[in-house]
């Protein structure tokens, strides 16, 4: 499963980047918002170092709109993936964009229908937001599962990116439900390193290593 971070703060991406854990990267505005920057100016600095795609989200609500927005964002650097809603204009858009060659990205997925119709339209990312819909008492791994299960049926090649990734429980059951891609906030990445029981382990290793008096350096 790839890993993308759900974030636009360059820093956070460069310390996971460094350590081989991006395979790409997600923002929206709310991301744009919270880094407090221009976003052509952080997307084509995070698209300079990560090689894989980087997913910047147009802010029109007509499909016209969107698709000169989604233009102007694929002109930033050949590796961004368009995100467009998964709205009747949003996958209007996705078919104009994916049929010129774009990568496109549609997001706020909540059900296996809007995921059918978006590959349908040549969608290259589907984002269900698994959390959003944990929110509401409803299986967001369950909508995995089903998407899953109709892309096979038909060998549709979108990929799915699970979304709205909050825990590291999200991760490791999006993985064995085979979700192609995570996106989650840098926070959720490093966690999934850690354990009580690495904890112990290690703290006990270095008592009874304090005990033998020796150095290795």
């Amino acid at each position: 499963m790839k890993f993308f971070v759900d974030t636009a703060d360059v820093q956070a991406i460069r310390e996971l980047h460094d350590l081989g854990m991006v395979d790409g990267v997600t923002t929206n505005p709310s991301l744009i918002l919270k880094s407090g920057r221009d976003i052509i100016e952080v997307t084509r600095e995070i698209c300079a170092f990560v090689e894989g795609p980087v997913s910047a989200e147009v802010v029109a609500l007509k499909a016209e709109d969107m698709i000169a927005e989604g233009r102007k964002l694929a002109e930033i650097a050949p590796n961004i993936a368009v995100k467009v809603p998964l709205t009747w204009d949003g996958l209007k858009t996705c078919k104009v964009l994916s049929g010129e060659g774009r990568m496109v990205n549609v997001t706020l997925c909540f059900s296996a229908n809007q995921a059918l119709l978006a590959a349908k339209a040549g969608a290259t990312f589907i984002s269900p937001f698994i959390g959003r819909l944990d929110d509401i008492n409803l299986d967001g791994l369950e909508l995995i599962q089903d998407i899953r299960t109709i892309y096979d049926n038909y060998d549709f090649k979108t990929q799915i990116l699970a979304a709205s990734v909050r825990t590291v429980n999200h991760a490791k059951d999006c993985a064995l439900l085979g979700a192609d891609v995570m996106t989650a906030p840098p926070a959720v990445i490093k966690s999934m390193a850690n354990h009580i029981l690495t904890d112990k382990g290690l703290e006990q290793f270095m008592k009874d290593w304090a005990q033998t008096g020796q150095k290795i350096l």
